[in-house]
C-alpha cells in the first residue's frame, strides 16, 4: 500500500499536526513550519521540536514534509525581492532541520518581467546561495511541478532539469510533483497510454529517482489551462484514472504522497479521510484484479 498522507495545520503546536492527521488515518504528513502568508517566521523553541517528533513517533505518522512561504520568489528580477526570498528559504531550511524535516518544497518562482532563461539562471543562482549558507544540514529543497500561470517557472519538466544542472549542488536537490499541476500545465495523464508517456518523459528529463515527494490533488481547472486550482479526488477534471495509474506503479511505491485539498467536513465525516478511503480503495481494486 503506498503511503498517504495530507496538509495539516501546526495551529495549538507542532506536534498536534501528528495527531490531527492520525485522527483521519494518514502515514505521513506536510505542514508549514510557519505562517505561510507572512515573512516573519517566531523562533522554534527546543521543547516545541522536541514536542514534534515525540508525537510523530507516537502517531506513527512518517515522512513530515514542510512546505516554503508562498511569498517567496526565486526567481524574481527585482534584487530586494530575490535577496529576500533567498534569507526566507533559508529560514524554512533551518526551521525544517531543527524539527526533523528532511524536505522543503518551493516552487520555483515567477520570472515576472524579466525573461524564461533569466529566470532558470535566477533560480539556481538562489538556490547556490541558499546552498552556501546552510551547508551540513540534512533538510534539503524539493523543487514542485507548478501549472505555470503567469510567468511561473516550473510547468515543463525541462525548467526544473535546467535548474538542477545549473545548481553547484544538485545533490541537495529532488524534486515534488503535483498532480493537479502538471495535469493544468499540459501533460495528459488520463489513459494508461498517455500516463506511461507522461512518466517516461519525467524520468528522461529529470530522473524518477529525484521524485521524493508527490502532491495528490484533482483539478478544478481543465486540461492545459495552466490554471491552479485544486478539487478532492476524482471530484475534478482528471477523475480517478490518473490517481488509480499512479497509486499502482511500483516505482513509486515508496515514495510518500500528501493531499493538499480543501479541509471541512461531508456528512459527518473528514474529508480528508474520504479522499484517503478513495485513493486506497484503488490500490485495492486493483490487487484484488490482480488475484482474479
Amino acid at each position: 500500500m503506498p503511503v498517504l498522507g495530507a496538509h495539516h495545520s501546526i495551529a495549538g503546536g507542532y506536534y498536534r499536526a501528528a495527531e490531527r492527521a492520525r485522527a483521519v488515518g494518514c502515514d505521513c504528513m506536510q505542514v508549514f513550519t510557519k505562517n505561510n502568508n507572512q515573512w516573519r517566521a517566531k523562533p522554534i523553541s527546543d521543547e516545541e521540536a522536541e514536542l514534534f517528533r515525540t508525537s510523530l513517533k507516537k502517531h506513527k505518522v512518517k515522512h513530515p514534509l514542510a512546505h516554503a512561504s508562498y511569498l517567496i520568489n526565486l526567481a524574481s528580477p527585482d534584487a530586494e525581492l530575490w535577496k529576500k526570498s533567498i534569507d526566507s528559504f533559508i529560514v524554512e531550511l533551518l526551521r525544517a532541520e531543527q524539527l526533523g524535516i528532511p524536505g522543503v518544497v518551493v516552487h520555483p518562482g515567477a520570472y515576472t518581467t524579466s525573461s524564461l532563461e533569466a529566470g532558470l539562471k535566477r533560480v539556481a543562482a538562489a538556490l547556490d546561495e541558499v546552498h552556501s549558507q546552510t551547508r551540513g544540514i540534512v533538510a534539503k529543497c524539493l523543487l514542485e511541478t507548478t501549472s505555470g500561470q503567469g510567468s511561473c517557472l516550473g510547468c515543463r519538466f525541462e525548467h526544473l532539469a535546467e535548474i538542477i544542472e545549473r545548481s553547484r549542488d544538485p545533490e541537495r536537490l529532488a524534486v515534488c510533483v503535483d498532480t493537479c499541476h502538471i495535469f493544468s500545465a499540459g501533460y495528459a495523464v488520463g489513459t494508461e497510454r498517455e500516463y506511461k508517456a507522461t512518466m517516461k518523459a519525467l524520468d528522461l528529463i529529470i530522473g524518477l529517482k529525484l521524485v521524493k515527494a508527490i502532491h495528490l490533488n484533482d483539478s478544478k481547472a481543465k486540461f492545459g489551462s495552466g490554471v491552479d486550482r485544486h478539487a478532492h479526488i476524482g471530484r475534478g477534471e482528471m477523475g480517478l484514472e490518473p490517481f488509480r495509474l499512479l497509486l499502482n506503479d511500483r516505482r513509486f511505491a515508496r515514495v510518500p504522497m500528501y493531499i493538499e485539498t480543501n479541509k471541512g467536513e461531508e456528512n459527518g465525516r473528514d474529508l480528508d479521510a474520504i479522499n484517503l478511503e478513495v485513493l486506497r480503495g484503488l490500490v485495492r481494486q486493483k490487487e484484488k484484479a490482480d488475484r482474479g
